[in-house]
C-alpha cells in the first residue's frame, strides 16, 4: 500500500469531502494563495475556486464566528486557525457560541463546523505557537475534540468530522506532518473511539497525538527487558473512549498515562480519575502521569527537547509503576 504523510492524508480527505458536498468550503488565514500555515491546503484555491477557498482577516473570532453562523444555515465549513496557541482571541466564539447552540436551541440547529488547527512543541517555535491546550477544549461541554498520531487515522478521523453535525475542533500535531504511514487511496471514516496500537499484558500505556509514537518506541525498549506494554492511541479524547482503557487496565493491572501537555490540570489527570473510578479494582499500582513541567514552552533548542517527555521518561515511569508494591488487584 502507498504511504502518505499526515499534511498529504489531509490534503486528500479536504479534496475527498470538497468532491462530495458542495456545502464545504474552508476560509482561515493566508489558507488560498499561500496554501494555509499548516501547508494542508496547498491546492485547494486551483481546484475549488476563491468562493469556496478564502482568507481571512487575522482575527480568530471572526473565523469562528463565520464558520458558526454558516454551519446553522446549512453550509459545511473547514475553518483553520493557524496555531492552536490563538484560540483566546475566538475563546468566546467557541465557548460560549459554538459549544452552546445547538444545545440552546434545543437541538433545532446543527452547527457541522470543523475548526482545524495545530499544537505542540518540538520545531522551535517559542512559548506563543508551541502549547498543547486540548485540556481546556475537553472541558467545554458541546465540542468535539480529536487528536490523531498518525496519518491513517488522521484522513478517516478528518472525513468523519466533516460528516459530523455537531462541532469538531480538529488537532494535528505539527511534528507529525512529515511522518509517513500507509493511507488507502479510497475514503473511509473512522469512529470516534481509542485504537490499540500494541498488545501487551504488563502494562498499560496511554496516549495521544505525537506522544503515541513515544509511547510505541518505550514499548519497543520495554520489549527487551521482558516487559510487555500495550500502547493505547486515545485518538479522540471528547467523546472519551473510557470502556477501551478499562479493558486494557483489567487485563494488565497497571497504567501509565503520556501526554505533551503540562502535567498540572492536563487530560491525563482526567484519564486517571477516570480509570480509578471504573477499574480501580483491576488497578495494582498508582496511576502513573508523565507529561511537560509546568512551564511555558522553552524556545532554545536544548531546553526545548528537555520539556517534551522522552523515551527514557516514559521507561522510568513504566519501571516506578511496576515496582510499586502496591494492592493486589481484586479480580
Amino acid at each position: 500500500m502507498r504511504k502518505l504523510s499526515m499534511r498529504q492524508a489531509v490534503n486528500e480527505a479536504l479534496h475527498i469531502a470538497f468532491n462530495s458536498d458542495s456545502s464545504i468550503f474552508t476560509i482561515g488565514e493566508d489558507i488560498a494563495t499561500y496554501g494555509g500555515q499548516l501547508r494542508c491546503s496547498y491546492d485547494l484555491l486551483e481546484h475549488f475556486g476563491e468562493d469556496r477557498v478564502r482568507d481571512t482577516p487575522i482575527s480568530e473570532m471572526a473565523i469562528v464566528g463565520a464558520g458558526a453562523g454558516a454551519s446553522m444555515i446549512g453550509m459545511r465549513p473547514i475553518v483553520e486557525l493557524s496555531y492552536i496557541d490563538f484560540l483566546g482571541t475566538g475563546f468566546d466564539q467557541i465557548l460560549n457560541q459554538t459549544a452552546k447552540i445547538r444545545y440552546m436551541y434545543g437541538g433545532r440547529v446543527s452547527l457541522p463546523l470543523v475548526v482545524r488547527t495545530q499544537c505542540g512543541a518540538g520545531l522551535g517555535n517559542g512559548a506563543q505557537h508551541s502549547q498543547s491546550l486540548e485540556a481546556i477544549l475537553s472541558h467545554i461541554p458541546g465540542i468535539r475534540v480529536v487528536m490523531p498520531s498518525n496519518a491513517y487515522d488522521a484522513k478517516g478521523l478528518l472525513l468523519h468530522a466533516i460528516r459530523d453535525n455537531n462541532p469538531v475542533v480538529f488537532i494535528e500535531h505539527k511534528a507529525l506532518y512529515k511522518l509517513k504511514c500507509e493511507v488507502p487511496e479510497e475514503p473511509y471514516e473512522l469512529e470516534y473511539s481509542a485504537d490499540v496500537k500494541r498488545e501487551g499484558t504488563d502494562v498499560t500505556l496511554i496516549s495521544y497525538s505525537a506522544m503515541v509514537n513515544t509511547a510505541l518506541t518505550a514499548a519497543e525498549k520495554l520489549q527487551a527487558e521482558g516487559i510487555s506494554a500495550e500502547v493505547v492511541d486515545l485518538r479522540v479524547l471528547e467523546p472519551f473512549d473510557i470502556a477501551t482503557l478499562v479493558k486494557s487496565v483489567r487485563k494488565t493491572g497497571h497504567a501509565v498515562i503520556v501526554h505533551e501537555a503540562c502535567k498540572k490540570g492536563g487530560f491525563g489527570a482526567e484519564i486517571a480519575a477516570q480509570i480509578q473510578e471504573s477499574a480501580f479494582d483491576s488497578l495494582r499500582a498508582p496511576i502513573g502521569r508523565v507529561a511537560a513541567p509546568n512551564v511555558p514552552v522553552p524556545y532554545a533548542a536544548s531546553l526545548e527537547q528537555a520539556f517534551i517527555p522522552s523515551v527514557a521518561n516514559v521507561i522510568e515511569a513504566v519501571h516506578a509503576c511496576l515496582r510499586s508494591p502496591v494492592r493486589e488487584a481484586v479480580r
